[in-house]
This record gives C-alpha cells, structure tokens and sequence, in this order.
C-alpha cells in the first residue's frame, strides 16, 4: 500500500493544482500523472454555470470522437422485421423484442448502450425504472430512438459518446485511454469542449464554463485553459 501511495504522491506532485494548462500539456501530465498498472481511462469534467432545474438549461447530447473511446461498446437494439436484420448486419451485439425486455426485467444488464426504433418505445418505455437510474434509457436526443438504426450502431461502435448535465451543473464524457498518442487525446478533447461549447443555453448567465479538467481513472485531475475555444 505504501510503495502506491508513495506513487500518487509523486504524481500528485507534477501538478500545480492552481494553474489551468493548455490542452496539449495538460494531456501530457495526465499521462504522466497514471501510474495505474492497466491502462486507465481517460475523462474531462466541465463545471458549468447552468441551472440544470431550467427545462431549458438541461444539456444533453452525444458525438462521435475522432479516435473513439478504446471501449467497445457492447450494443443492444429493440427493433422488429427489416430494423432487426439491419442492426444484426451492421453489428449490433444483441436484437430483440419482448424476449430481452423480460431479460432486463430479470436483471441482466449485458450492454453499454441501448438503441430502440420508435415503434418500439411504447414497450421499451416500461423499462424507465430501471434503465433511466443507470442512463441506459434510449433518448431522441442522443440518437438512440430512431429508425437509423444502421447509422446509430455504427456511430456507437465508432465511439460514440453521451453527455448529460447533472444535478450539480457537472457533465463528464470519456476522452479515450492513457495508451492513446497525446495527439488522439488533444483531439478527442478538443472535440468535447467545442461541442459543450456550442450546446450552451441561451438562457445561461454569467460564466458558462467554470471549470475543465481532465484526469485518468487514478491520477489527479489537471485543470485545463480552454479560453481561445469560448
């Protein structure tokens, strides 16, 4: 226990916890910061100046990363006929109907991501209690209700990745991994920040972003400057 708290302590050390980095040096730090013997994730967490109590203030979304997350998403999909033969062929991991909602009634919560078409919610929707809690709940606005299916598998196993304000004003989206090249994570990061960004309410006063930092799954948190991105 010692021998790893001695290595959080020097990975504490690399950080100056006042100063807010540029994303490419602060990408670097996280790495050097993991001293993880697996290969950590990697997340940003925005601090936002929004009141998420505001239907209009409720950030929600989701976006595809240029690399991807180094997750494979495992992929459940809620069709029938034709839609259930189009997400067997574009490789979702499980399609089904009743016969996997009575799965998850049961307990059995194989999957990362749910997909359902539209025909399909009425049934789907008994599912809230327990998929809502776990943010497993398909939702048009993040492109899990729709009859693209194809298109929404795709996107997923690309890394695709959701985003939700929570009740504190945060949201956190996973960036990729440590093993990533700190070129991929710049990018990645790059692309969460300009879409925060954009998705900002119009109604939202004062400072909107409060605070960014990105962190590995055991290292500290590095703040990060994103001011040339508002």
């Amino acid at each position: 226990m010692a021998k790893k708290s001695k290595k959080n302590a020097e990975a504490l050390k690399l950080v100056d916890r006042s100063k807010a980095y540029e994303i490419n040096e602060a990408v670097e730090l996280v790495k050097k910061a993991a001293t993880a013997n697996f290969d950590e994730s990697v997340e940003a967490a925005f601090r936002l100046g929004v009141d998420p109590k505001k239907a209009d203030q409720q950030i929600r979304g989701a976006m595809v990363l240029p690399h991807g997350t180094g997750k494979t998403q495992r992929v459940l999909v809620f069709a029938k006929g034709d839609k259930a033969k189009e997400a067997e062929a574009a490789g979702a991991d499980y399609v089904g109907e009743q016969d996997y909602i009575n799965k998850i009634n049961q307990g059995w919560f194989d999957f990362d991501v749910v997909v359902a078409t539209p025909d399909m919610m009425a049934e789907v929707g008994k599912l809230g209690r327990v998929l809502g809690p776990k943010g497993l709940m398909p939702n048009p606005k993040t492109g899990t209700v729709t009859f693209e299916v194809e298109k929404a598998v795709n996107e997923i196993k690309a890394g695709k990745v959701e985003y939700r304000v929570d009740k504190s004003g945060n949201i956190h989206v996973p960036i990729g991994k440590v093993s990533f090249d700190d070129q991929k994570l710049v990018e990645n990061l790059e692309q969460v920040v300009e879409q925060i960004v954009k998705a900002k309410p119009q109604s939202s006063k004062g400072i909107y972003m409060r605070n960014v930092s990105v962190a590995s799954t055991m290292g500290p948190g590095v703040r990060v400057d994103v001011s040339k991105y508002l």
